[in-house]
């Protein structure tokens, strides 16, 4: 453990990169609530001020790690580990984003690190895991995250890595006025009208070189010779980079120093080409900035459920824009281009401009005859599906972004279900395209978000945002802090000149995006809702995600004037009518995970019913479950925990229900409510496919048969 008196001797940056560390990881804590979130930009943004201060973040990185590694041996707290995750992420950050030669020694001490965390519970051992498999890759082909991560991201065409990454931003029309929508969008989509490949392709080379040689590079040399190089003969030697890595990764003969040796004679051959002569002016010690650029990402405002299917869907069958064309449709024989040229449209005019092209209907016969492979593709994702699992190297990452309040992600669930029984039907999307969702809570109301470890009534429209804070302070810190950032950009987005702090929200999402790989699964509930009106019966089914609420309109008066009056004066006031009677059956939640079912009578005005994650709290079965409340004039008896139940109204009263608060979804004259889990489509195979009943028994063995909707987070849960 370092000695706290040596930081007198340290030089001042390393001083200064210390402090700034101690604060980030007090911030996790929740006793540093004035900037949160802006630490850990601020750290990004020194170190692409000057890479050369990475070694020694790195070597602060790793003695924080070792600290740990002592706290988790010696302390009895119940969570030990939570400044692990951002270490861990930073450690990740630093590695792939500093253009300097990170010396063999620190990347050894960091694997050995690394190693001794495995032993820690999930999830925190699946983050210490795949930071592991990034560490050992880049210790073996220096360059290699960097090379990796630009090609995909940039689509830079070539034939060794050919997999690429979209990124869609989702907006939410209820939330975003035309004035924020404007804002937002010129911030995320700056990026993309300032792409130039060729210039992509210098920065990807002088990288890699510059990582790989460390002092034998000449940064400034190389970046002359580049710049002097016409854009084909970059694209040559870009290619030989690509090639030179790949090979490397997979383990070429020669290993790291047959690959180091590559990357020299390509820098005498570069040097040589561009005839630049490196002169004793020239610093060795120097290095180039060239940190990744943000990706390209398509801003859209989500109005439609079935938006979302439409876009994915033609992106699989026609490929993104700069994207290679599939193997599979090679096959086949069809002709498959980019369809939106090299402008995008007019999305304020014409959002999801993708839903115009008639490519699904044309295709789909494409699809009809599915491999006996193809059956169980939906149910082998599922199981590999977990946080600390490794990307899926095999098809194109698409990440979905969706900005709003609860009610963005209400409609998310229910499009994500969709996808999954169509995907259950016929394979269209699996194969193709590995999706990926983020959430960035964006409200138009002022509902402050609470602190991770608090769980707060007047949350607002935010619970699910509060909910994945509490389970990841990480995901608190870094994320939670953007809705305060985008509300005031309204005001801002007539600037000429953007500033650097613009660039907080980019940064932000971009780290998240290559940083939040681990899922949290939020609970889905199906709703089953009787109806009644003009003597005829009709059922609804529907999902939520966040809430449920139900009333019964004729007593709404006595519900809002309960809320307003003080407690005190409530309970000395006396109420001979406050609701009408429920009557309720449900499974009891249990410690011994056996089923209870019981049965009640409740005397209610209306009943708000809300997911829990079994991991978000202390004392569970280990199982998800719904907390109902029923606004009952019996405060001490309203309360239960259940794993599903049915609530039916008597005296022929009806209840009006509200799904994810979010009044498009309201349902009038319900007489019966019946919420239970909510099952994935595509893990029932019984009724469409032959499979042998050894083979049922073993997936229903290991198959959660639930579905959860998955929002990438930092940490993850793992139940």
């Amino acid at each position: 453990m370092a000695d706290p008196a040596a930081d007198v001797g340290l030089p001042t940056v390393e001083s200064s990169l210390r402090n700034n560390l101690q604060a980030l990881l007090k911030e996790v804590n929740g006793q540093s609530t004035s900037q949160k979130g802006m630490l850990r930009w601020r750290v990004e943004k020194k170190l692409e001020s000057d890479p050369s201060c990475s070694v020694s973040l790195v070597r602060l990185l790793l003695q924080e790690l070792e600290k740990k590694l002592e706290a988790v041996s010696t302390t009895h707290e119940t969570r030990p580990y939570e400044h692990v995750i951002p270490v861990l992420h930073t450690l990740y950050y630093v590695v792939i984003q500093s253009g300097a030669m990170i010396p063999s020694s620190l990347y050894q001490t960091a694997y050995e690190r690394l190693i001794k965390l495995l032993i820690l519970p999930k999830p925190y051992s699946a983050v210490a895991l795949s930071t592991l498999r990034s560490i050992r890759m880049e210790m073996i082909t220096p360059g290699s995250l960097y090379q990796r991560r630009v090609t995909a991201e940039q689509h830079l065409k070539n034939e060794h890595y050919t997999l690429q990454e979209k990124v869609f931003a989702l907006a939410d029309p209820a939330v975003f006025s035309p004035r924020l929508e404007a804002a937002v969008r010129g911030h995320l989509e700056a990026s993309g009208f300032l792409r130039n490949t060729a210039a992509v392709q210098r920065a990807a080379v002088l990288r890699v070189l510059q990582t790989g040689l460390g002092t034998s590079c000449q940064s400034s040399g190389l970046a002359r010779a580049l710049e002097a190089l016409e854009d084909h003969v970059v694209e040559k030697y870009f290619q030989e980079v690509v090639a030179a890595v790949e090979q490397s990764i997979q383990g070429a003969a020669g290993g790291r120093a047959k690959y180091l040796n590559r990357l020299h004679d390509m820098y005498g051959d570069i040097l040589t080409a561009s005839k630049e002569e490196i002169t004793t002016a020239d610093d060795c010690t120097s290095v180039r900035c060239t940190a990744l650029p943000a990706p390209e990402i398509t801003f859209l405002l989500w109005r439609q459920e079935e938006d979302l299917w439409n876009l994915l869907a033609n992106l699989a069958l026609c490929g993104s824009r700069n994207s290679s064309v599939d193997e599979e449709t090679k096959d086949r024989g069809h002709s498959v281009r980019s369809e939106d040229g090299g402008t995008q449209p007019d999305l304020r005019e014409r959002d999801f401009d993708y839903r115009a092209q008639p490519l699904v209907r044309n295709r789909m016969c494409a699809f009809k005859n599915m491999k006996p492979a193809d059956k169980l593709t939906l149910m082998s994702e599922k199981i590999e599906a977990s946080p600390g699992s490794s990307p899926d190297r095999r098809r194109h990452a698409t990440r979905v972004v969706v900005m709003g309040d609860d009610r963005v992600l209400g409609r998310l669930a229910r499009a994500y279900h969709s996808i999954r029984e169509r995907e259950s039907k016929r394979l269209v999307l699996t194969k193709k395209l590995n999706l990926q969702l983020y959430y960035i809570p964006v409200t138009d109301m002022e509902a402050p978000l609470c602190p991770p470890d608090i769980p707060c009534q007047g949350e607002g429209r935010l619970s699910l945002a509060s909910l994945l804070g509490r389970v990841d302070p990480w995901y608190n810190s870094s994320i939670n802090s953007l809705p305060a950032a985008i509300s005031k950009l309204a005001g801002k987005h007539n600037q000429s000149e953007p500033s650097p702090q613009n660039l907080y929200l980019l940064d932000t999402l971009c780290y998240y995006l290559r940083c939040g790989t681990q899922p949290v699964n939020l609970p889905l509930y199906s709703v089953k809702m009787t109806r009644s009106g003009c003597n005829v019966s009709s059922v609804v089914e529907e999902m939520f995600v966040s809430h449920l609420e139900a009333e019964l309109p004729e007593f709404r008066h006595l519900k809002e004037k309960s809320a307003k009056e003080p407690s005190a004066r409530r309970k000395k006031s006396t109420v001979d009518v406050f609701g009408a009677v429920m009557s309720v059956s449900y499974t009891k939640i249990s410690v011994s995970k056996r089923d209870v079912v019981k049965g009640e009578a409740f005397m209610a005005c209306g009943v708000v019913i809300t997911p829990e994650l079994a991991a978000g709290t202390s004392g569970s079965s280990g199982k998800d479950y719904l907390n109902v409340r029923f606004d009952s004039v019996n405060p001490g008896h309203n309360k239960i925990q259940a794993q599903n139940i049915s609530i039916k109204t008597l005296e022929e009263r009806t209840l009006s229900v509200c799904l994810d608060r979010d009044s498009r979804r309201t349902y009038a004259d319900v007489q019966r409510l019946e919420i239970y889990p909510c099952l994935d489509p595509g893990c029932s195979i019984r009724s469409r496919f032959s499979v042998s009943s050894e083979r049922e028994l073993l997936l229903s063995k290991y198959l959660d048969k639930v579905l959860s909707l998955p929002i990438n987070t930092f940490t993850g849960v793992t139940i």
